[in-house]
């Protein structure tokens, strides 16, 4: 594991006066709200997650995607419109992450996506299930400038790992880690970041340490084990880890599931960060998955019309008020 001072620093190259100064007013405004309970508002997002495409490879039980249960419609972005978003978006944007819904890679113009943010000293990451590392593609990754790559790698051998990566193939995967350590190094690059993520399951935490000695076999810079999300709690029981430290959840004496942590009314995602979605519509966050809390459409209107229209102010205000009467605040571990 390797590579973190060259990460931190390409973070701090993405600064400016302005960039600075943007992030601290969101900051700074974010915590007065916090104190008075009003969402008070200044600066424009810092961040923001575009989604490249809702369409995906792989059916995971527990995704909207993979699951084909998103109500809106979808699609794939083209880079006219991504362009479009950007200026809006630009200068005080510093991080982006390229994905929302569905694979990333399925873009076509993927790479082309990376580069015209890097263009603009944008800190780009983005996550795969990691079955388009072919050759070609990470040529293409690494040449296009992306700084963060996140490959989920949910099981050590195929039976474990096609359990929640339905038609996944765990070969593929590995094959494709493997092939893209090696042409970075053999390009000199010191681009992309690798994170290998690992989502703990009941069927998989018996192999925690066996991905971490592939992690450190295969010369990925980070292992992070991530808590399973779970919609449908009438099978919580099969996904759900034993391993209280690594689960969202906790089984009351009756049989159901909660959030294991406390909703706090506070989120500095909803001041700091915007989310859009391949048509270019805002919504909150990224557990927003049906866009049912749609504030406009960047393409449409300015960013300053939609960050703080009434129905952004009221979603805010209720963050503030009761987060845990807000849908989909309910599984979130913010």
């Amino acid at each position: 594991m390797q590579n973190w001072a060259f990460y931190y620093l390409s973070l701090l190259k993405t600064l400016n006066p302005a960039r600075v100064l943007n992030v601290s007013l969101v900051g700074i405004s974010f915590q007065i709200s916090k104190v008075f309970r009003i969402p008070i508002l200044a600066g424009k997002p810092w961040a923001a997650s575009i989604e490249p495409t809702t369409y995906c490879n792989l059916q995971c039980p527990e995704c909207p995607t993979g699951m084909q249960s998103l109500t809106r419609r979808q699609g794939t972005m083209d880079t006219g419109v991504f362009r479009s978003i950007l200026d809006k978006l630009s200068p005080g944007l510093l991080h982006l992450t390229l994905y929302f819904q569905g694979e990333p890679f399925l873009n076509p113009r993927f790479a082309d996506m990376v580069q015209i943010a890097r263009k603009r000293r944008i800190f780009v990451v983005t996550s795969t299930n990691g079955h388009h590392l072919s050759e070609k593609n990470v040529e293409n990754i690494i040449r296009s400038g992306l700084n963060h790559l996140i490959i989920s790698l949910d099981g050590m051998d195929q039976q474990t790992y096609e359990k929640y990566r339905v038609n996944g193939n765990f070969l593929t995967v590995t094959q494709g880690i493997h092939r893209l350590v090696a042409a970075r190094k053999a390009m000199k690059s010191r681009t992309p970041f690798i994170e290998l993520q690992f989502i703990v399951m009941r069927h998989n935490e018996h192999q925690m340490e066996q991905v971490r000695e592939f992690a450190k076999m295969a010369g990925v810079d980070k292992l992070s084990y991530k808590t399973a999300q779970v919609y449908h709690f009438d099978v919580a029981g099969t996904i759900i880890p034993k391993l209280k430290e690594k689960s969202r959840y906790s089984q009351l004496p009756d049989g159901s599931w909660v959030m294991a942590k406390k909703i706090r009314n506070r989120c500095k995602r909803v001041w700091s960060s915007i989310v859009l979605t391949w048509e270019g519509n805002v919504v909150p966050c990224c557990y927003d998955k049906n866009a049912d809390y749609q504030a406009g459409n960047l393409l449409n209107d300015s960013l300053e019309a939609i960050w703080k229209n009434q129905r952004y102010t009221s979603f805010r205000q209720q963050v503030l008020n009761n987060r845990s009467e807000i849908e989909i605040c309910r599984n979130c571990g913010e």
